[in-house]
């Protein structure tokens, strides 16, 4: 379980395709205190540590989180927004997100807002997973590469977010331009309260 606040990005050392399954080492400022077996959020995306080395660790992917997220593009020197699972004891000053990416979308446009950034980003909307929660709403919650976001704008297949500076500077929203490609998980509390709805009509 992770709040969506990001502690800082990760750069990509080291990528190893073996068979279906992606191997990726990382360094960041935390690397040596991590332990295997531990769950860290990486672009969204919850992977558990296999192995540590001097300031790094690997994690592995599989093909369906290849399938579903954008690890699989991911290439030594890229920059990964990553996040240790949530102390139970502490503040909860982004929502709850969970690890599992839903989908990826893609930035469709970058608009200056005198010292901010609005991004709209553009994913595949389809009814009936709309009908289980997986949609954005307005004023609503989403994560975007593992970032707890306020959505805007929303549209049946679109949803902009705002960027102040200091979330620039310290995700890799910096590295975000038209075409690229991010992951989303959308509000859990949506989709239970959709899959309560359906229950409450058959």
């Amino acid at each position: 379980m992770f709040s969506g606040i990001v502690e800082e990005y990760a750069e990509v050392v080291n990528v190893v395709k073996d068979r279906d399954n992606l191997h990726l080492t990382l360094k960041c400022s935390f690397a040596n205190e991590l332990k295997i077996d531990q769950s860290v959020s990486h672009n969204g995306v919850c992977l558990t540590v296999v192995s540590l080395g001097d300031g790094t660790y690997t994690v592995t992917a599989m093909k369906e989180t290849i399938d579903r997220s954008n690890i699989g593009l991911l290439k030594v020197g890229d920059k990964v927004n990553v996040e240790r699972s949530m102390l139970m004891n502490g503040r909860l000053d982004g929502h709850i997100v969970q690890g599992h990416v839903d989908q990826t979308a893609v930035c469709a446009n970058v608009e200056d807002a005198n010292g901010s950034w609005y991004y709209t980003f553009k994913y595949h909307w389809d009814a009936e997973m709309a009908r289980k929660g997986y949609m954005a709403v307005d004023k609503g919650s989403v994560t975007v590469n593992g970032v707890s976001l306020t959505v805007c704008n929303p549209t049946e297949d679109s949803f902009q977010v705002a960027i102040i500076p200091y979330t620039y500077e310290h995700t890799n929203f910096h590295t975000i331009h038209e075409g690229t490609v991010v992951n989303i998980e959308f509000d859990i509390i949506g989709k239970y309260i959709s899959r309560l709805l359906q229950l409450s009509k058959e």
